[in-house]
């Protein structure tokens, strides 16, 4: 493999595989905070104190931050709260009583406003953006530069987010055009979706694969039979929904290539993960392959995806604010306490 830049492009070279994908534009860079030296070491210093107290909190705090930039950019919109003039993205399907996090950010933005030169400075946006990239290192995958200068969105949109966030229930073609929509190509989706090599999902987001698959009255046929035993057991046929499952059961809290590995073998927890492996003909097949048998592919190409995924359409000055308080926007009134998320 060989990572190099060509004529504006970063260039990705393996398994006889070309993948391009542009470098990051707009206003976005890498030294934006030059008034608040303490940024980075203050979030890396609670990310990891927070996952050091619950581990799966890494996993959270990437979702978070994926759930965030496929609403209407990288943008905080997630983090807000429902006011009297709209419904937020919190309660939306593929978040409500699921994402979380939230406790994570506040604390990180209760720290900066404690640090001259911070307070008033760092966007939500910005802070979820470094946390999820230091969540990852904590877990054992690739660091990166993280590009900053994102100000927090003033609304959010419950539907837009039920629009536009991939599902699991997803074939091939359908979780490619929700990529495209936000300017995210194959290589994208099958790269972010490692994100779920840790991490955990509720039943009720793959039970339909393991009694009743479209119909059938049988299980989806995808699942290997070892594997399929162990998540009916799990999760009984009409059992609690909201129970939970490790998505990578070989090293479910650490961040390496092992969920391709799993694709390759039918191991996938969720439809959308499996079909990246199980769909005949589909050029998904040869990047699960690739990533399966190299680990250093993986994560280069993860961090290539990440700072495009980060770049989706983020607010300038005059399209938001910086945030006082991630959980509302600055002209609404000053909460009495804040919501923690206990999914």
């Amino acid at each position: 493999m060989a990572i190099r830049w060509v004529a504006g492009f970063v260039l990705v070279v393996f398994t006889g595989l070309i993948l391009t994908s542009p470098p990051v534009r707009g206003q976005l860079t890498p030294d934006y905070y030059e008034s608040c030296p303490y940024l980075e070491s203050t979030v890396k210093s609670i990310v990891e104190s927070a996952v050091d107290n619950e581990t799966r909190l890494a996993a959270s705090l990437l979702r978070l931050h994926f759930h965030d930039c496929f609403v209407d950019g990288c943008d905080g919109s997630v983090l807000l709260d429902d006011t009297d003039t709209f419904t937020g993205e919190k309660n939306a399907l593929p978040n409500a009583n699921s994402i979380r996090g939230f406790q994570v950010i506040d604390d990180i933005k209760s720290a900066l406003e404690e640090i001259e030169g911070c307070q008033g400075v760092v966007s939500c946006a910005d802070i979820l953006t470094i946390a999820a990239r230091d969540a990852v290192v904590k877990a054992g995958g690739p660091t990166w530069t993280v590009e900053l200068g994102r100000y927090d969105s003033l609304t959010a949109s419950k539907e837009n987010a039920e629009a536009f966030l991939p599902s699991p229930f997803s074939d091939v073609p359908t979780l490619n055009t929700k990529f495209a929509d936000v300017g995210l190509n194959e290589t994208d989706l099958v790269t972010l979706s490692g994100g779920h090599t840790f991490g955990k999902a509720q039943c009720g987001g793959f039970s339909f694969r393991l009694y009743n698959f479209s119909g059938t009255g049988a299980p989806d046929p995808t699942i290997n039979s070892t594997y399929l035993s162990i998540l009916q057991e799990s999760c009984p046929d009409g059992g609690d929904a909201s129970v939970l499952n490790d998505l990578d059961q070989g090293t479910p809290n650490a961040f390496d290539n092992s969920y391709f590995s799993n694709l390759v073998i039918n191991k996938g927890l969720l439809r959308s993960d499996q079909v990246l492996e199980s769909t005949d003909g589909s050029s998904t097949q040869d990047l699960v392959s690739a990533f399966a048998n190299d680990q250093s592919t993986f994560f280069s190409q993860f961090v290539i995806s990440m700072l495009k995924m980060s770049a989706i359409s983020p607010k300038n000055e005059s399209q938001g604010e910086i945030r006082t308080n991630c959980h509302f926007v600055n002209s609404a009134p000053s909460p009495t306490s804040l919501l923690v998320a206990t999914a």
